[in-house]
């Protein structure tokens, strides 16, 4: 039986600390793993020891190239997902590589972006991204460029009641 803890490990590819911090679970259903993060989480962030500020929660999908944050006001971004590896678990850490670019959703004009290009081509060159990698990162950009807009699920409404769970 999982626990109700949950360590997320984000790494770059080249094996570099992205993110780490404890997260509590709160489901698992057909789009993956819901875990929450409230306000006072000591974190690291790119390296470097943190607190979170505002609480959110992160969807770990089963088998897809990206996660997506769910953020409450005032964080600018309603949505933020960032393009990844598949997830990996090892008991109750889940290990992500994170491929550095992100697709939001802005809060206050519900505008898409893909943002992150310029950092996505310097590391695919300097980290030797293989082309399948390249290839599923693009596609899974692509697909999240149209999901965050047209009401696809998780992105519309689903994600509320588990973020209510964690004081938004």
């Amino acid at each position: 039986m999982p626990s109700d803890m949950v360590r997320v490990v984000y790494t770059k590819y080249n094996g570099a600390a992205h993110r780490d911090y404890p997260a509590r679970r709160l489901n698992e259903d057909d789009l993956g793993v819901w875990v929450g993060v409230t306000r006072g989480t000591a974190s690291v962030y790119h390296g470097r020891p943190s607190v979170e500020q505002i609480p959110f929660v992160l969807l770990i999908p089963h088998r897809a190239w990206w996660t997506g944050m769910f953020n409450p006001p005032p964080r600018t971004s309603e949505v933020y997902c960032d393009i990844t590896t598949p997830a990996r678990w090892e008991g109750d850490t889940v290990h992500i590589i994170d491929l550095d670019l992100d697709v939001s959703r802005r809060r206050d004009s519900g505008l898409i972006e893909l943002r992150d290009e310029d950092e996505f081509e310097e590391h695919r060159v300097s980290f030797g991204y293989p082309e399948d990698v390249v290839t599923e990162a693009r596609a899974a950009a692509a697909r999240l460029l149209t999901a965050l807009g047209d009401g696809t699920e998780p992105f519309a409404a689903a994600y509320r009641k588990w973020l209510s769970a964690v004081g938004e």
